[in-house]
């Protein structure tokens, strides 16, 4: 009832990107089902598997995208007061996976509706039967089938979501942690010079017996204690010089973060993806067909791409945060620092997308001249469904990343403008960054693209 309140009382924005959740998961439960309609009209196993298996694109990118939509969710994110209730980071995180998986199941029965409906099944609407043939109509529709593989979307997305923003524990200091600080009593920070002893902190009267200029309160002299029984009055002393508190805090700023360490993973992966590409197109005979159902290339340019788009993926965040520095180099001005640094902490929440990009743009770019060239090679409903769908959603989830990083420095964002910050100076380091971005990975694509297009293009 929660998740359903949540997802009632969102903003049209929080709306919107969960309407594009629905649509992801409709586009790839129909492709799935259409699987299913194959596989009854032909008897051909290694077929079916094979345009299954052509199948896993779409379902990626959806997952993919269900995953960045959760992150940007702002009715389940950790707020003062919800714990109080009951509503902790696990309860949070059951809430997300719940409310993806309502969206996913919601795009799961339209898939579902459409294929009943071109199959015939369903009439009083246009387009009645509009796909019989190829739908399989005249066979039965094994439900248990088709609803194992309609849940296929929602179950995947709801458990990657969950297992995504599970609680994490706060990991031990120490090598891992900020250098140069060590942490004392509730509160304080810098490097202590004496230990307290166990309940220091919590002692009746602890800390107005502190020295001068360590933040505590003298104790009263001898002197003065005298004189107020007395009466007399009492010599005053001479006033100490003020002591300066060691700024062991400021000395000791935490470092720059280190670049991700997917970078050499990212690009061996992505040489064996090619060269997995290379040998398999080589090795196929005929060429490389896109017909109206799905494409029926061999299995091995389908691993290629995939070893392709996942080593772009790994090797993105590490690429943007070298664009961060060299943004920094050579004596930078307050927009290139501002625009490197940000570059260098969102590396990771911005890279990963743009390297699904990058790959998606590099397949269509290889894929593109060889259809046009085959005339057998004709892309029909189902392959542009497809194509449509894993475009849609790595450019969705590309965006949505940018939401969440900007939700995330937030709060910079809002102490550069109360300093006296310019809204010019955001606004150019944001054009800058997108540009270094533009400028980096568009040539990177291509030549990635053209690598993957010379053994196609060769046979």
């Amino acid at each position: 009832m929660l998740a359903l309140r949540l997802t009632r009382t969102a903003r049209p924005a929080v709306q919107l990107r969960r309407l594009l959740v629905a649509a992801a998961s409709a586009g790839t439960g129909f492709l799935l089902l259409c699987t299913l309609g194959y596989a009854l009209t032909h008897a051909d196993p290694g077929a079916s598997v094979l345009r299954l298996a052509w199948c896993v694109p779409p379902l990626a990118a959806t997952i993919h995208l269900a995953v960045a939509v959760a992150r940007t969710d702002p009715g389940t994110r950790p707020r003062p007061g919800l714990a109080a209730i009951g509503l902790g980071p696990a309860r949070l995180m059951l809430v997300s996976a719940t409310t993806t998986a309502l969206s996913c199941t919601l795009g799961s029965m339209l898939a579902l509706l459409v294929f009943l409906h071109l199959r015939g099944d369903l009439n009083g609407m246009p387009f009645d039967g509009a796909a019989a043939d190829f739908l399989a109509a005249h066979a039965p529709l094994p439900l248990p089938a088709a609803l194992t593989l309609l849940t296929l979307v929602p179950a995947t997305a709801s458990t990657t979501v969950a297992l995504a923003l599970r609680p994490k524990e706060p990991g031990p200091t120490g090598a891992r942690g900020v250098e140069g600080r060590s942490y004392r009593r509730f509160g304080a920070y810098g490097r202590t010079v004496a230990r307290e002893t166990f309940g220091a902190y919590g002692r009746f009267g602890a800390r107005l017996r502190g020295a001068p200029g360590k933040g505590g309160t003298p104790p009263e002299p001898a002197s003065e204690q005298t004189s107020m029984q007395t009466g007399e009055p009492a010599p005053t002393p001479a006033a100490p010089e003020e002591a300066v508190e060691p700024l062991d805090h400021v000395t000791h700023l935490p470092a720059p973060r280190k670049p991700p360490a997917g970078l050499p993973w990212g690009i061996a992966i992505l040489a064996a993806g090619l060269a997995v590409e290379a040998y398999a197109a080589r090795a196929a005979t005929g060429a490389l067909a896109l017909p109206s159902a799905l494409p029926t290339g061999p299995a091995g340019v389908l691993a290629g791409w995939l070893l392709t788009a996942l080593g772009l993926a790994l090797a993105a965040p590490g690429l943007t945060h070298l664009c961060g520095r060299l943004l920094q180099a050579v004596r930078p001005g307050a927009v290139r620092l501002l625009a490197g640094r940000v570059l260098m902490a969102e590396a990771t929440r911005i890279g990963r997308p743009l390297g699904v990009v990058c790959a998606v743009a590099s397949a269509a770019y290889a894929v593109a001249p060889l259809s046009a060239a085959a005339a057998t090679a004709a892309v029909g409903p189902l392959s542009t469904l497809g194509a449509t769908v894993v475009t849609g959603c790595t450019v969705a989830t590309l965006l949505t990343a940018a939401v969440e990083a900007k939700q995330a420095r937030a709060d910079a964002t809002a102490a550069l403008l109360r300093v006296g910050a310019p809204t010019t100076l955001l606004r150019s380091a944001a054009a800058l960054r997108a540009g270094a971005l533009l400028a980096f990975f568009c040539p990177l694509t291509l030549i990635v693209a053209e690598l993957a297009a010379l053994p196609l293009a060769a046979r």
